[in-house]
C-alpha cells in the first residue's frame, strides 16, 4: 500500500469515527450496567428501536419497542425491548423480556408493533407477529403475553393467537391487516382492543384480557394505514394512526370509545429517513409525550433500522391536538 493510499484510508476511517461521534454526541451514553443517559433524539443509538409503546406505572415511565436487526434491506425484528425511567434523563435497559419464539404458534423474526397495559396487578403485552398456517394459509396475528412485572419476564398468556387473519377476511383480502394492537380500559372497566392495517378494527375484551367478547367492529377512518393508538384527556377520546405512505400520523376525536370518530387532521409529518411512522401518547408527571421512531441514526436502511424519539404533545383550548414539532433536542431542550 502506498503512502498516499494509506493516508486516504486513514482519513476515511477517521471521518467515519467522527461521523459516529457526531451522531452520538449529546444523545446517548451507555454504561456497563445498562444505564443510559439521554439528552436528545433519538433516545438510544447503541441499537435500533422501532414501533414504540409507552406505559406509566406510578412514578416510572416504561418504553417498549421492537429491535430492528439485520442488514437494513428488510424487516428483521426477533424480539421486543423494554426501557424505564423516572426522570426522562436516566434510562435503564432491562433484559430482553419477550421474543417471537416465546409464542409456539408464531414463526419468523416478526416482533412487530405492540403495547403493554396493566390490569389487577398483572401486565398484558399485546403483540403482532406472523402466525403459522391457519386454514392452510399463513398470516399476521395478534397474541398476548402476561407478567407480574412491567419489565417481565413475559410468557404466552393464551397458548394461541388472540386474533388471526381468518377472523377479518370479510373486510379485507390481505394477510397483513391484523397487526398493531392498542388496548384501552374504559372507566366502566370494559377493555377494548383496536388494531389493523388498511382497515381499523376494534373488539371488546373479556375481563381475563386474553379473549375477545362479541363481534369485531370495523372503524371508519380516512386513509387509515396502520398503527392505531388510543388515549384520553378529559371527556375526549383520541384515536391516532398512521396514514399514507410514506406515513404521517393523523388523528380523530370522539366522546365515546366506540365512536363515531371525527377526523381532525395530521398530527405528525413524515419521520425523517423512515417510510413508517408509529406513535404512543401518554401523560407522565403532568406533561404529555409523543413517542415515535425515525431513521436518523444511520444513512442506509432507514425504514428497517429505526430509532425511538420523544417530543412534547400540546392541546388546543377546544381539545384538539397541536401538530408535533419533531426535534433533535427532544424534551430536554
Amino acid at each position: 500500500m502506498t503512502k498516499k493510499i494509506l493516508l486516504n484510508t486513514l482519513g476515511l476511517a477517521l471521518m467515519g469515527v467522527l461521523s459516529v461521534q457526531a451522531q452520538q454526541q449529546h444523545r446517548t451514553t451507555v454504561s456497563k450496567d445498562t444505564v443510559i443517559k439521554v439528552s436528545g433524539n433519538p433516545l438510544f443509538t447503541h441499537k435500533y428501536t422501532a414501533d414504540p409503546a409507552a406505559l406509566v406505572v406510578g412514578d416510572t415511565f416504561y418504553l417498549y419497542a421492537g429491535q430492528d436487526t439485520g442488514d437494513g434491506r428488510g424487516y428483521n425484528i426477533p424480539n421486543w425491548l423494554v426501557f424505564s425511567t423516572k426522570d426522562m434523563k436516566t434510562w435503564t435497559e432491562h433484559a430482553v423480556p419477550l421474543r417471537t419464539g416465546d409464542f409456539s404458534w408464531a414463526v419468523g423474526n416478526s416482533s412487530w408493533a405492540s403495547q403493554v397495559i396493566e390490569r389487577d396487578g398483572k401486565f398484558y403485552w399485546y403483540v403482532s407477529t406472523e402466525h403459522k398456517d391457519v386454514d392452510g394459509k399463513r398470516g399476521k396475528a395478534i397474541g398476548v403475553a402476561v407478567s407480574d412485572n412491567p419489565t417481565g419476564p413475559f410468557k404466552d398468556a393464551k397458548g394461541s393467537a388472540l386474533i388471526t387473519n381468518n377472523m377479518t377476511t370479510k373486510w379485507t383480502h390481505i394477510s397483513w391487516d391484523d397487526i398493531d394492537p392498542t388496548v384501552w380500559i374504559d372507566k366502566d372497566g370494559q377493555a377494548y382492543l383496536f388494531w389493523g392495517n388498511t382497515q381499523c378494527y376494534y373488539a371488546k375484551l373479556k375481563p381475563n384480557m386474553i379473549e375477545i367478547e362479541g363481534d369485531i367492529i370495523p372503524v371508519s377512518l380516512p386513509a387509515f394505514t396502520e398503527a392505531p393508538w388510543i388515549h384520553k384527556k378529559g371527556d375526549w377520546y383520541y384515536l391516532s394512526y398512521a396514514t399514507g405512505f410514506p406515513e404521517k400520523i393523523a388523528y380523530a376525536m370522539s366522546r365515546s370509545i366506540q365512536g363515531p370518530w371525527e377526523y381532525k387532521g395530521i398530527l405528525n409529518e413524515i419521520a425523517g429517513n423512515s417510510n413508517t411512522n408509529h406513535q404512543a401518547i401518554v401523560e407522565f408527571k403532568g406533561n404529555w409525550y409523543f413517542v415515535y421512531h425515525n431513521g436518523a441514526v444511520q444513512t442506509e436502511g432507514g425504514s428497517y433500522r429505526r430509532s425511538v424519539c420523544i417530543d412534547r404533545l400540546f392541546y388546543n383550548k377546544d381539545g384538539s391536538l397541536k401538530r408535533i414539532q419533531m426535534t433533535t433536542e427532544g424534551i430536554w431542550k
